[in-house]
């Protein structure tokens, strides 16, 4: 009798075991199931479905390969803390003004420490509202960080005037930042229709050709070949540390792509073909300036590029 209870006993804990195990397996199965469904199972896969803030915006810069070449479209006036505040918010019709600003830190305090970008320590742009009148500064710095730059004369109408910079110091250092104002020229305005996409633009009896099929928010190449009189051109001069400089803007909302160039000036014979990075995030019409010297003379050709 005390054998038979014995294995009675034993029989009755193989079982629990067995049960016990079988539970356990099958809140396992539970869990697999809904990770591989969801992603909620498995570590880094967290809302895979739907992307928290934390995973896009300023984070993406703090990921290896993935920062950009600035933070943003350029259509902020305040950024990751930095602020660019403008003096005024208006400026005269038909003549030369200064436009005086401050870009401040995350403590609020104007900065004073900016890294050297492309031989300058500050990118200034302005461009009207129709995408034409487009002028590229680099202004000057007072000792308690306001900026001055020298404006030639503006026609009529809304204007976003840019900051390109990268701080040298704080939170922000060695980040590129592209921060903007709008300001309004008293007068009529009338807008210039934007030219259609073309791949080619004249300027001073230069022929610039731009070769590239870009998508918006992929990375792709630009080149763009300068000829004379059907003849390549190979005297190109340096420029801002390259031998030509291309920025664009977005039909529509101005929003900003600075597009860096590939290769450094080395002596003072460039060209007739140079590549650039081009990063554009968001498809449709971009008017593009490119800017290249010869001769001691600055000269700036515009063209219409279709993104898709």
């Amino acid at each position: 009798m005390s054998q038979r209870l014995r294995t009675t006993r034993h029989a009755l804990a193989a079982a629990a075991v067995a049960a016990a195990l079988t539970l356990s397996l099958a809140a396992c199965g539970s869990d697999s199931g809904s990770g591989a469904g969801h992603g909620s199972g498995m570590a880094g896969m967290e809302h895979s479905a739907t992307p928290s803030p934390s995973a896009s915006g300023d984070s993406m810069a703090s990921m290896p390969g993935m920062e950009p070449a600035a933070t943003g479209n350029g259509l902020a006036a305040e950024k990751s803390g930095y602020r660019m505040t403008g003096k005024t918010s208006g400026l005269p019709a038909g003549k030369a003004a200064d436009y005086r600003f401050t870009i401040t830190g995350p403590d609020g305090r104007p900065v004073t420490g900016f890294a050297v970008d492309q031989t300058q320590r500050m990118h200034f742009y302005a461009i009207r509202s129709d995408l034409t009148g487009f002028q590229h500064l680099h202004p000057t710095m007072a000792g308690d960080g306001t900026w001055t730059a020298p404006l030639a004369a503006l026609r009529p109408g809304t204007w976003r005037l840019y900051a390109s910079f990268v701080p040298d110091s704080g939170a922000g250092k060695g980040k590129s930042f592209v921060l903007s104002r709008t300001v309004r020229v008293p007068g009529t305005a009338t807008a210039s229709p934007l030219p259609k996409a073309s791949g080619t633009a004249t300027v001073d009896g230069y022929t610039l050709t731009v070769k590239g099929e870009p998508m918006a928010g992929m990375a792709h190449q630009l080149t763009a070949t300068v000829t004379r009189n059907g003849r390549p051109v190979t005297d190109l001069q340096p420029y801002l540390g390259t031998y030509a400089h291309l920025t664009a803007f977005h039909q529509g909302d101005l929003a900003f792509a600075h597009l860096h160039p590939e290769t450094e000036a080395d002596g003072g014979h460039g060209g007739p073909t140079l590549s650039f990075h081009a990063e554009f995030a968001q498809s449709g019409d971009w008017r593009l300036f490119l800017q290249f010297q010869t001769g001691g003379t600055l000269h700036t050709a515009a063209l219409t590029l279709h993104v898709g």
